[in-house]
């Protein structure tokens, strides 16, 4: 996929976005030793555009509502651990970070349910 496609895409755009600002968050916590904590982010955050940079390419529209079901998933793990560090004293503030997950979540919801519109008609 190119890159002048990916910035049509908005759930493409925005997952990329959110991945280098976690990367970003991510090198901080390092930084401070918190490593495990920083893991777990880095891959669920990480996973969430993978998947969908993986549904472009799906081999039927079930495949499609899968990646992004799966994508969901990731959006959920990566709200638990960003809550986790917004909930203790020792981690910088990511509330930032989960503003903008909080639109991936809703943009994510939104197509699969018009994926399984589409589907049932």
């Amino acid at each position: 996929m190119s890159v002048e496609s990916t910035e049509r895409n908005i759930i493409l755009k925005l997952t990329i976005e959110f991945s280098l600002e976690v990367i970003d968050y991510v090198t901080i916590l390092e930084s401070q030793r918190q490593y495990i904590i920083a893991n777990q982010l880095l891959k669920s955050a990480t996973s969430i555009g993978a998947n969908a940079h993986e549904a472009q390419n799906a081999e039927s529209k079930l495949d499609f509502i899968h990646k992004f079901k799966i994508a969901a998933k990731e959006v959920e793990e990566t709200k638990y651990w960003l809550i986790l560090c917004n909930s203790s004293p020792h981690y910088p503030d990511a509330s930032g970070l989960k503003e903008k997950l909080e639109v991936i979540k809703r943009i994510i919801n939104r197509i699969i349910a018009s994926s399984k519109n589409i589907n049932q008609k």
